[in-house]
């Protein structure tokens, strides 16, 4: 808020100023709107008549614009399909009657004689010539091509004479699954690259060939680049089967230079033309992008499956019979278009013409129609102009007069408020209490407000003496947890090497709490001179009540393991003492095992614990071990023992489930396949090593996520008794 010559901007006295002015702009807005509501009825009535009037035009310049599409688009696009369906349907014929001279020479072989052929000659460019040309590494010379050439060769005349006889084929030709390709035409020349060496055609790879193969019946290949002159065309091919087997290929190549130009030249004030194979896809268009854009057989959709439903339907009809003039949206803009199917190919004719194009003639005549209402809507505005500048008057004058009548009003109002808010803002740390004045009793509103904020500083005193005692409370305890949390690590071994006089082994050992106290703990000692007891173990819970069972527990194996010296034996005794007083229902799982030193035997019980890791020559792997009852569940439980023959080099790893089990910001954990990953990282590498690798890939997969879980680690390396050091 600011307070300028006397008055507050931001407070009640402008709030108040406020609303004085909106009562007084209410009244007058009301006059106005009543006026304005018999303008309107008027307005409404004139543009209603000139509504009409547009839409009268506007339907009347559709329809004639609408017959004259229907008249000439239709036509045009089943013209153009009939002159190209012509064009296939002497291709087909003339490819499958190749095809059927084929058949018969291959079914009736005796009946014909042998005809010689020969490779390409330049000398024939220009000339109708028949040739042969063969896949690389196939010659006259490959077993059992020569007699397949000589008894095929009988079509030369035939290829020739319809080749000759048609302006519409590229060439004709016959593929041999034998590797060698017959081919009628006049370009000889291109069979030679520029070095005049004859090139080799893998005529079983081409498009052609495999497509009518896997079909089993006539087949179009789409829009392709010729092998030998790169001009543009399709192929039509027919396979030879005779007693289930392939025998040939005929085919013919259809060059479409001709019909490309006519599409891509079509787009012209607004109009195309393009044409659809029977998959659907677009093989020729005047466009470079959007959904009639012409892409690769391999990467132009079918748009029969379009997500454009209006045309996918189109497509559909288009492809089967003359769909008559259509409505359809392509690419966010409106076209009328037309379609007819080519019934030799099964493909079709599309043709279409801008929305926008057809109605050029009727914006220009609603343009000239605008023109002559907005005349008059000038002269109309100029006299509302005028009625509306005195009305700005008189509303300035009352105005003027409401704001001096309400900042008087205001002024009476605020004023203990004001005092009451520098009361408030003078609260300090030694006096936070708000007390009551006569300047407060207002009898209103102000001194129910002042009252409440009188009862909310004496219990704001109250709270914060609360606070003050529960703080203190707080940090009594935060340092006997930190008192616990040393003498909880000062019962696990942590001096490393723990053993620097014995040369035989190597341990290290690590325990990182989720809380101040944790419910893990690892051991390790000497029960003679020849043996090594480890353990490591996790107490179900978290915190204090976990520390204090882990450090009972802990002392009973400990004491228990130098008597009994049996793993087996140990958590038999240590869980039935645990059994005999276990109120709290707390239970513990234990991995203990007792090393031989001198022959390297390992003895190891398990007691629900997570599986070791050992390294046993190349790298570490899962020990699948036997698990018995966890420590303090059941009493009288027997734990079984198993033994492991470490090796010089040999390495073990052992750890609770906060390794195992640790997760990342997505709940996934860390499992045992990422612990093997981190230990085989290097595995010959020292105890210490080994857990630093483990931990650094357990922070490296947990990330930000909070450490839910105790994490504790035990790494040994066995080196031999002393002797073979």
């Amino acid at each position: 808020m600011k307070k300028i010559m006397g008055l507050v901007f931001g407070g009640l006295q402008q709030k108040i100023c406020n609303l004085c002015i909106i009562t007084v702009l209410l009244m007058v807005g009301l006059y106005i709107a009543v006026a304005a509501f018999q303008s309107k009825v008027l307005n409404e009535l004139v543009e209603q008549t000139n509504e009409q009037q547009k839409q009268a035009i506007v339907n009347v310049s559709e329809q004639t614009m609408s017959d004259v599409i229907n008249g000439t688009l239709v036509k045009d696009v089943e013209m153009e399909a009939y002159i190209a369906n012509d064009l296939f349907a002497d291709v087909i014929s003339d490819v499958t009657a190749t095809g059927e001279l084929v058949r018969k020479l291959y079914s009736d072989p005796d009946s014909f004689g042998e005809r010689t052929l020969s490779y390409p000659d330049m000398r024939n460019d220009g000339r109708t010539a028949v040739q042969v040309v063969f896949e690389e590494g196939k010659d006259f010379d490959t077993p059992g091509i020569r007699e397949s050439i000589e008894k095929l060769g009988n079509i030369a005349d035939v290829l020739e004479t319809l080749y000759d006889g048609s302006e519409r084929l590229g060439s004709l030709f016959v593929g041999s699954p034998d590797g060698y390709f017959i081919i009628a035409d006049d370009r000889s020349a291109a069979k030679f690259d520029e070095n005049g060496e004859l090139k080799s055609f893998p005529v079983r790879e081409r498009p052609w060939y495999k497509g009518a193969a896997e079909k089993g019946g006539l087949y179009f290949t789409g829009i392709e680049y010729d092998a030998f002159t790169n001009y543009i065309g399709i192929v039509c091919s027919y396979p030879v089967i005779v007693d289930g087997k392939l025998k040939a290929v005929v085919g013919a190549d259809i060059f479409l230079g001709s019909m490309s130009e006519i599409v891509g030249s079509s787009e012209t004030n607004g109009g195309f033309m393009c044409v659809l194979n029977e998959k659907g896809q677009v093989v020729f268009s005047p466009r470079k992008t959007g959904e009639l854009r012409t892409l690769p057989s391999d990467e132009a959709p079918d748009l029969r499956e379009s997500e454009n439903t209006a045309l996918a339907d189109f497509v559909k009809t288009a492809m089967t019979s003359t769909t008559g003039v259509c409505e359809v949206k392509i690419d966010g803009g409106e076209y009328y278009i037309a379609g007819a199917p080519m019934s030799a190919t099964g493909w079709a004719f599309i043709s279409g013409v801008q929305k926008a194009i057809t109605m050029q003639p009727t914006e220009t005549m609603i343009g000239k129609y605008d023109e002559i209402i907005n005349e008059a809507d000038i002269t109309l505005q100029e006299n509302v102009n005028r009625s509306l500048s005195t009305t700005v008057v008189l509303t300035a004058a009352i105005l003027i007069l409401a704001v001096a009548g309400s900042l008087f009003v205001a002024n009476r109002i605020v004023k203990p408020l004001g005092a009451m808010t520098k009361r408030i803002a003078d609260l300090s740390g030694h006096d936070l209490r708000f007390r009551m004045s006569d300047e407060y009793r207002t009898g209103d509103e102000i001194q129910v407000l002042a009252e409440s904020f009188a009862d909310l500083s004496e219990r704001t005193v109250k709270y914060i003496e609360n606070i003050k005692d529960i703080t203190a409370e707080k940090e009594r305890i935060g340092t006997e947890l930190s008192l616990a949390t040393d003498i909880q690590s000062g019962m696990l071994p942590s001096i490393f090497p723990a053993f620097p006089e014995r040369k035989e082994f190597d341990i290290y050992a690590s325990m990182d709490p989720a809380k101040e106290v944790g419910g893990d703990f690892y051991d390790f000692f000497l029960i003679d001179s020849n043996h090594l007891a480890m353990v490591i173990a996790d107490v179900s819970g978290k915190g204090v009540p976990a520390a204090l069972f882990m450090m009972a527990s802990k002392i009973l194996i400990n004491d228990s393991a130098m008597l009994l010296r049996s793993p087996g034996a140990v958590l038999e005794y240590v869980n039935n003492q645990i059994c005999s007083s276990n109120t709290a229902e707390m239970f513990v799982t234990v991995w203990l095992g007792v090393l031989d030193i001198e022959t390297g035997i390992l003895t190891c019980s398990n007691a629900g614990h997570e599986n070791p890791a050992l390294k046993h020559g190349g790298e570490f792997e899962m020990y699948e071990d036997e698990h018995g009852f966890v420590v303090g569940g059941i009493g009288g439980m027997k734990y079984s023992e198993y033994q492991i023959k470490l090796e010089k080099g040999d390495r073990l790893f052992v750890y609770t489930d906060g390794v195992s089990e640790a997760t990342d910001a997505e709940e996934e954990q860390f499992g045992n396949e990422r612990i093997l990953a981190a230990l085989n990282k290097d595995p010959d590498a020292a105890p210490k090593e080994l857990l630093q690798n483990v931990r650094a890939a357990i922070d490296e997969f947990t990330g930000d996520a909070p450490q839910f879980d105790d994490i504790t680690m035990i790494g040994f390396t066995y080196l031999g008794p002393e002797e073979n050091l």
